[in-house]
């Protein structure tokens, strides 16, 4: 007698190979629409089945997509992550070794050093760790499962374009596991357009070469409307009963109006910012430049941006932030952002991001919400907010 534990593996094994070929085709189809694009970028054929001879779809990446560091966890737990004791040491290190390089970046690009180095030390650990996913491969699962749609599928065309052209030599093209290539992170239509061959070999190479590493990031961020002399933001409080209402000011405004940086340094004398709470009132405020939406084209994510700015104070000797963080002030998931962007649309305002990225024109429209319902202005959307506005949080 045939063991029924033998039998129930043979019957899953029988009722998944249907499946398995429909996926197969499915992905074979995809690939087939795709060349009509890559065609009309002048992808030749050869390139075109060189990238994909053996290719499929990576399930790992696609349960990458479901993990959103940014957003999962405590805002406060994430930027102490962030600006940790040994990456900072580290950056101070790296800030000393690599210093004329990084003199010649900020002289070039404008862009402060220790920004430069903070986005190094948070996308791979100053280059000590060393992605290993095929970017190709990768950049084909997302763009075929639609995530983010068009956004992979067109990073994917910029993959081959850069394979296409000989600048990355075969087995080189290692990235994430959402495509971002070398020790910057750069996505493929980014290393095309701010990748800088910054040591002058005659090649560009942000995969081993810190200068050219560094020099990229610099040229990034200036290209990205880095102001030079202006800092990220600043740590600040605000005084008792100040209406939250208020967001934006100038710097001698905010100074009218009683805010105070936290460091107990004055403003600068021009400039304007804008004040926000990331993990909701009275948690810490901040008052953000132009340059922490600059941060922010790296990763549009406002824990970010701000972990890169903190990070980047530590390693120059600034101090940690005064303020308590809430210890259960987790960022809302993704499908609740996007339900709410959605909300706000119907509700009239002038919402038109879906992607779950909050900027501050977004924290304005929660402001004008909050108070209507009753609940703090701070900008800061959670999950009060989302049943007030008859959506149903995520468990």
């Amino acid at each position: 007698m045939i063991p029924r534990v033998l039998v129930l593996i043979v019957l899953l094994a029988v009722s998944a190979a249907p499946a398995a070929a429909q996926s197969d085709r499915a992905f074979r189809t995809f690939i087939a629409d795709l060349w009509t694009d890559a065609l009309t970028q002048g992808i030749d054929r050869a390139t075109f089945e060189r990238a994909f001879s053996g290719v499929a779809p990576d399930a790992r990446v696609i349960a990458a997509t479901k993990r959103q560091p940014e957003y999962g966890r405590p805002a406060g737990s994430y930027v102490a992550s962030i600006a940790s004791p040994a990456r900072i040491a580290q950056g101070q290190r790296q800030a000393k070794a690599w210093s004329r390089t990084l003199a010649d970046v900020e002289r070039r690009y404008g862009v402060d050093r220790r920004v430069v180095l903070a986005i190094w030390g948070m996308e791979t650990a100053y280059g000590a760790i060393k992605p290993k996913w095929d970017a190709i491969r990768s950049l084909a699962t997302l763009a075929f499962i639609k995530y983010r749609d068009p956004f992979f599928r067109e990073e994917l065309l910029a993959a081959l374009q850069i394979m296409q052209s000989g600048q990355i030599p075969p087995g080189r093209l290692q990235a994430s596991w959402a495509g971002a290539m070398g020790q910057p992170q750069f996505m493929p239509s980014s290393f095309r357009k701010f990748a800088v061959d910054f040591d002058g070999n005659g090649r560009i190479d942000i995969w081993s070469s810190v200068p050219d590493v560094l020099g990229s990031i610099g040229a990034y961020l200036q290209t990205h409307g880095w102001q030079s002399g202006t800092p990220w933001g600043f740590e600040v409080s605000v005084p008792k009963g100040f209406d939250l209402m208020r967001s934006r000011a100038s710097f001698s405004e905010w100074t009218g109006l009683g805010v105070r940086r936290a460091d107990g340094g004055r403003f600068p004398d021009e400039g304007h910012g804008i004040l926000f709470f990331p993990a909701g009132f009275p948690g810490p405020a901040f008052v953000a430049t132009v340059n922490f939406d600059a941060i922010k084209t790296y990763n549009d994510s406002d824990v970010y941006a701000l972990s890169i700015g903190h990070l980047a104070d530590r390693i120059a000797g600034g101090a940690p932030f005064k303020a308590d963080w809430p210890k259960h002030g987790t960022q809302l998931p993704r499908d609740d952002r996007i339900a709410l962007q959605k909300q706000l649309a119907k509700l009239g305002y002038d919402q038109t991001r879906f992607t779950a990225h909050i900027d501050f024109k977004m924290r304005d429209f929660v402001r004008i919400e909050q108070k209507k319902h009753g609940l703090t202005p701070d900008g800061h959307p959670d999950r009060a907010l989302l049943e007030r506005l008859g959506l149903r949080p995520s468990p």
